[in-house]
């Protein structure tokens, strides 16, 4: 098979102009607030259209069609594409002089963890803090289905790309065309962050911190324009209970959300994966509550302290960071690695589970878990009753054993490469909790760890090689495994 590197190439700087799109949005809005960066970042905006108007320049007389294997390539490089574009506005404007810092906070946006190696956040100008939240929307529901959606110029070539990029293993599709289906994915989107947008500003947000909490929350970021990110807002629980529930639809599969919007409520309630994950929310939340509430001290709301008491704000902070943790978005309005022992290992262990497949989250997914959990209780009846086929089951379908052993092995690979993570970050000088912390979150693409990156402090103090390697696991994550290391496999580059 000869790769077909023009379309490719011709994608790539489709890309780029989506992305510089998005930089004069930001450069728009430094110059509204007179911030002293509006021509870097415009800067910035004009040097990557210009790379990506002369690609597809050049590459105008491509053939158009994408199969399988130019799909992995062109969802890989097209997320490093980005995030090394990404990175101008930051060096630009003196933000983030050096190289490393900027390309780390740039893939920690797009690949939605929310890790960061910024010490304080609220001295950078509004136009960068915009496009700091930008990266994360853009990464959120995938650069590849924004392209999809808003430029539908790739030939029939466009469903090896949404399934190499879109996250999780569900296949659900709305509309037999695969254009059609992305932009009714970027409808929602769309409207639940000005959904968001107008009801954080109407609880007391500022609309600049309004639309970038936003922004952060549908693609489950998790970058703040605060310091101490939502945990400054502890005076307004109203603005926390505003997140959690926008958090909690990020983390479900956006079909349900299509279906719920368009009458079809029972098959919301019908889905088991949501059910798990309802359920999974509803119940880590009360035991933590309740260990919180009795033996840990967390912050009570000073607005109104009549009403929000220490029972409320005990299962209010429970609440956020249990939908904050298996959502993968990382906001903060407290230091669960403080409240108890027994609370930090529990909070590690929901960094693995993740959202729905289809939704903007990270992790393994609840999907995953579900049917890893199916199966291995049927392996039961099977030593039982030899000769019988009992095949997993998944809302009353059977589940074919190529996808069964499809996800076993992504769980494999998953947790082989959480451990390699950690004994990188350990030989490069983390202490035990520190490295399996960073290793779990950057490849949950999580936010928050443990130990000394703990949810109070960040990654400035990894050197430069370990920021690095936390970017190759952030990516691994995002685009769930299969699509990044399948480039490294010799059979790939054979013609057959």
């Amino acid at each position: 098979m000869r790769f077909n590197f023009r379309i490719i190439l011709h994608i790539m700087g489709l890309l780029l102009l989506c992305n510089g799109s998005f930089m004069l949005l930001a450069g728009i809005v430094s110059g509204v607030y007179k911030d002293g960066a509006t021509m870097e970042i415009l800067s910035a905006a004009i040097v990557t259209m210009l790379v990506g108007v002369m690609a597809m320049f050049y590459t105008r007389g491509h053939r158009k069609e994408v199969k399988k294997k130019e799909g992995y390539l062109i969802v890989t490089f097209g997320w490093l594409i980005m995030s090394i574009s990404g990175i101008l506005p930051y060096v630009f404007s003196g933000s983030i002089p050096s190289l490393t810092d900027a390309f780390f906070e740039t893939i920690s946006g797009y690949t939605t963890t929310g890790s960061s190696i910024l010490n304080d956040i609220e001295v950078l100008p509004e136009g960068i803090l915009l496009w700091r939240s930008l990266t994360h929307w853009i990464g959120g529901m995938g650069i590849i289905v924004l392209a999809i959606a808003i430029l539908p110029l790739l030939g029939i070539g466009g469903m090896q790309l949404f399934s190499a990029e879109a996250p999780g293993p569900g296949g659900d599709k709305l509309h037999p065309r695969i254009t059609d289906t992305a932009k009714r994915l970027w409808y929602i989107y769309v409207g639940y962050t000005l959904a968001e947008t107008l009801l954080l500003w109407a609880a007391g947000m500022t609309f600049f911190d309004a639309i970038n909490h936003a922004l952060a929350t549908l693609s489950t970021g998790g970058f703040s324009t605060k310091n101490a990110s939502v945990a400054f807002y502890n005076y307004s629980p109203v603005i926390q209970y505003i997140i959690i529930v926008f958090m909690f639809l990020a983390g479900t599969n956006f079909v349900m959300s299509y279906f719920a919007f368009t009458g079809k409520i029972q098959r919301v309630l019908q889905d088991e994966e949501f059910r798990v994950y309802t359920i999974f929310t509803i119940s880590f939340t009360l035991i933590s509550g309740f260990i919180v509430w009795l033996q840990a001290d967390v912050p009570v709301s000073d607005y109104h302290p009549m009403v929000w008491g220490e029972a409320e704000s005990a299962f209010r902070h429970s609440l956020f960071q249990v939908v904050a943790i298996i959502t993968t978005t990382g906001f903060v309005t407290a230091d669960f690695t403080n409240w108890t022992p027994f609370l930090t290992v529990f909070f590690f262990g929901l960094m693995f589970l993740g959202g729905c497949a289809g939704s903007t989250s990270g992790g393994i997914k609840v999907m995953r878990h579900l049917l890893i959990i199916k199966n291995g209780l049927l392996e039961f009846k099977r030593s039982l009753h030899t000769n019988a086929i009992i095949p997993v089951r998944f809302n009353n379908k059977s589940v074919s054993e190529h996808i069964v052993y499809n996800i076993i092995g992504f769980f494999v690979l998953y947790m082989l490469l959480f451990i390699i993570g950690a004994l990188v970050l350990s030989y490069l000088g983390l202490d035990f909790e520190s490295a399996i912390g960073g290793s779990a979150s950057s490849l949950g693409n999580v936010g928050p760890a443990l130990g000394d990156l703990n949810p109070v402090v960040n990654f400035s103090e990894l050197p430069d090689v370990g920021k690095l390697w936390c970017c190759f696991l952030m990516l691994l994550g995002r685009l769930e495994l299969f699509t990044v290391l399948i480039i490294f496999v010799p059979y790939f580059w054979k013609k057959v």
